[in-house]
């Protein structure tokens, strides 16, 4: 499915060679500030241009199509879309009969009957986080006065970033990166015991993110290392705020108003210069896959952006949530 959120909804639709992508957003309530210049901070910041990301360039420029009158959300549906404008379908061709390793073009054609697009790899593409972008700059103005940002700790486990990017170019190869979402302002009480937990609302947004292959909050993993003694964190005063912060600002699955603590692992970009064997579908042998086209070598470049538009879709869902069911404590 396409749709993610139980109040503020989003549903994304399009393909990467298609005429555009976009985002429905239900439930937002009326009254709050958008115009292209608000959007367009965010979707700007999701571009390539960096060395290592696809020379794929596009536009990009939001079009509102319903739900803003006068520079203000109605309260109905609002619908933003983009048109793809840079396209260069051909060099996708083959990937029916020679499917990328690690990509989707093996199971996309399995689960729907040779039917989908393989165009840029139509819906499975990164270019659908457009879309979460452009969402969750509104999601942003919901949640004021949290404050949300993300940025890269490392690629391919070198905190050099440009050395690493460099490498992998020079290699013909793809690397991935590490990146941290820290979300400060939270208040206490954001999550709902057990179905959607803080944590689950987030992760569901997060994991619809391609290239995303871990998430941890606060300790993460490390927690399995440590003692008790060591990982709680130290009650300081009566707001809840603690003197460490291993539980990555939630306990029980809601907030507790210290800041809310993640980090992301994003995969190598499968689609590499460097010669692959795959399966050909075709002739039913092993081949030598060569990729050409125009793809990135890190696309974790590019990320930070959309994981902060991620969880802000997600604490946008759980503030309305607490306004719906408590009366308007958040």
């Amino acid at each position: 499915m396409n749709t993610l959120g139980k109040i503020f909804r989003i549903s994304v639709f399009g393909e990467s060679h298609g005429e555009g992508v976009g985002v429905i957003i239900d439930g937002c309530p009326p009254g709050i500030m958008v115009d292209q210049a608000m959007l367009l901070r965010d979707i700007d910041r999701r571009k390539s241009g960096k060395k290592g990301t696809t020379p794929r360039k596009e536009y990009d420029m939001p079009m509102i199509m319903s739900g803003v009158f006068k520079g203000y959300t109605t309260g109905a549906p609002i619908m933003i879309m983009t048109e793809n404008t840079n396209k260069r379908s051909p060099d996708y061709n083959k990937f029916s009969d020679i499917p990328r390793p690690g990509h989707t073009d093996m199971v996309a054609d399995q689960k729907y009957g040779g039917f989908s697009d393989t165009r840029g790899s139509g819906h499975f593409s990164g270019r659908l986080t457009w879309s979460m972008v452009a969402a969750g700059a509104i999601a942003r103005k919901i949640i004021e006065p949290i404050v949300v940002e993300a940025g890269i700790l490392s690629v391919g486990g070198n905190e050099n970033i440009e050395e690493e990017v460099d490498r992998a170019v020079s290699e013909k190869d793809s690397v991935g990166g590490l990146i941290e979402c820290i979300a400060s302002g939270m208040p206490v009480g954001l999550g709902e015991p057990l179905y959607y937990s803080l944590e689950a609302a987030v992760s569901s947004y997060i994991y619809s993110v391609p290239a995303i292959k871990g998430l941890e909050f606060g300790s993460g993993f490390r927690a399995a290392t440590m003692r008790g003694s060591e990982h709680n964190d130290l009650i300081e005063n009566k707001s809840g705020k603690t003197k460490t912060n291993n539980a990555g600002g939630v306990n029980g699955g809601i907030s507790n108003g210290n800041d809310l603590v993640l980090r992301v692992a994003v995969k190598p970009p499968s689609s590499i210069s460097r010669p692959q064997k795959t399966y050909n579908r075709k002739t039913g042998k092993i081949d030598l896959l060569e990729i050409e086209g125009r793809h990135d070598a890190c696309i974790a470049l590019r990320i930070p952006v959309i994981i902060e538009s991620a969880v802000s879709l997600a604490l946008a869902d759980l503030v309305l949530i607490n306004k719906a069911i408590y009366g308007g404590k958040e």
